[in-house]
């Protein structure tokens, strides 16, 4: 038997669950001054990179050393300096999550870290495994929606001295020269379709898949998921002033790989 009950919903409020999009830190020391000097390298010229961004703080690196207790009251004034806002943290030991219970944040151990998606020889050997293992038969699963990508910034002017672009979420495409001095920016890829000879940085917040190309290789700095080179390190001469793409070969953790582009 089916008994309906009276009920009355509060005029005032609802409750539901949400999913919050945060960034995530990963907090590898408890030397908040060193961490202030890299954050200042790193973002120094990109006064605008986080916009008022809530963050994880993700402990982990540090459990092990459980007398280590990072000063939480000094990180969170140095992420809010960066426009950061700290709301939880994930891991870490029982003396350091009591320290960040007290300094007011939450705890979200069931938060999962965004990875970079898998490339398509990665792909490959993936479906050449699955090839080999005993069929079976999945659970049908709902289709995901589909969300559109933020469409590019597009810039069809040069990009003179001093001047900085930063392209927030998506791809940057200069259709004229970056001269020296000048600085484009993109968390996605950066194509410059004219000569490049300032600084092009492309995966700005860590998409260790993305790529500069450009028409003419001529860059004082290159950086892609925060490893960079310099023009201090002359480019290949084969390669300077022609047709190039700059990606990583392995990763965040890899290296720097520079290939001319196929007329």
């Amino acid at each position: 038997m089916t008994v309906s009950l009276a009920a009355r919903a509060p005029a005032t409020f609802e409750i539901k669950s949400a999913q919050l999009p945060l960034v995530a830190l990963h907090l590898k020391s408890a030397d908040l001054a060193l961490l202030g000097q890299e954050f200042a390298a790193r973002f120094g010229d990109i006064p605008d990179f986080f916009d008022h961004d809530p963050l994880l703080l993700d402990l982990s690196p540090l459990a092990a050393d459980r007398a280590t207790v990072p000063d939480f009251g000094e990180l969170l004034h140095l992420l809010h300096a960066w426009r950061l806002h700290p709301v939880a943290v994930r891991g870490g030991s029982e003396a350091q999550r009591e320290a960040a219970r007290a300094a007011g944040l939450a705890f979200a151990d069931d938060a999962t870290l965004t990875r970079t998606l898998p490339t398509p020889s990665d792909a490959s050997a993936a479906a050449e495994a699955d090839a080999g293992a005993a069929p079976s038969e999945p659970a049908p699963a709902p289709a995901p929606p589909v969300i559109a990508a933020a469409p590019a910034l597009v810039i069809d002017r040069p990009v003179r001295s001093g001047q900085q672009i930063y392209a927030r979420g998506r791809d940057l495409v200069v259709l004229a020269m970056v001269n020296p001095g000048a600085e484009v920016i993109a968390d996605g890829h950066v194509h410059v379709y004219a000569p490049l000879r300032g600084k092009a940085i492309a995966g700005a917040r860590g998409d260790a898949s993305a790529r500069v190309l450009t028409l003419s290789l001529e860059p004082e700095l290159v950086s892609i998921a925060g490893v960079y080179r310099t023009s201090e390190q002359p480019w290949p001469e084969a390669l300077r002033g022609r047709p190039a793409q700059l990606r990583l070969d392995g990763g965040a953790e890899g290296r720097l790989v520079v290939e001319a582009l196929a007329a």
